[in-house]
């Protein structure tokens, strides 16, 4: 009863009680129950199966670069507790949407790839991970296909690796 008489008291302890409440199954660090850093990852070059030139090595960077920064696994240069490697299978562009004075002219096009990641634990050898994964980006074009493909590059990688990092970290295998 000595709440009604402070009104402002009661709304702002019943506020900070929801808040506090929505927070209850939020936890910091990794989702796959092991502690931050525990398990390195050595990330083997990517082998290049399409046309597209240095996909293997942007790739190959990229992920590195993303498991650095997400800070589940720590990163190995060589004996890492899981190896992973890839193979990138596909790489191609789709038109998303055209010149309005000329319908068979892309203006913007969705660039994808695919690679199959393994992931294998070293000492075991028991697979971890093993499956396609996609990776995509917008590419705007001005006057030159090419050269907008080649600046999407890092774009496109740094895509793939997250999603390749996500299924690693969350540990869904």
């Amino acid at each position: 009863m000595r709440f009604l008489k402070f009104p402002a008291l009661f709304s702002a302890l019943c506020a900070a009680a929801f808040l506090a409440g929505g927070c209850a199954g939020y936890h910091l660090g990794p989702v796959n129950d092991q502690t931050a850093g525990a398990k390195s990852v050595e990330v083997l070059p990517f082998n290049n199966q399409t046309l597209e030139p240095r996909l293997g090595d942007a790739v190959t960077q990229a992920l590195r670069e993303q498991l650095q920064t997400d800070g589940t696994y720590h990163l190995a240069r060589s004996s890492g507790d899981i190896v992973v490697s890839g193979v990138i299978t596909s790489y191609g562009r789709q038109g998303l949407s055209f010149l309005s004075s000329d319908v068979y002219t892309a203006n913007n096009y969705q660039v994808g790839i695919v690679a199959h990641v393994v992931a294998r634990q070293r000492d075991t050898g028991k697979v971890l991970l093993d499956k396609n994964i996609n990776g995509y980006t917008l590419v705007h074009v001005t006057s030159d296909l090419a050269d907008a493909e080649r600046q999407s590059l890092p774009l496109l990688a740094e895509d793939l690796a997250q999603r390749v990092t996500e299924q690693l970290a969350e540990g869904a295998w």
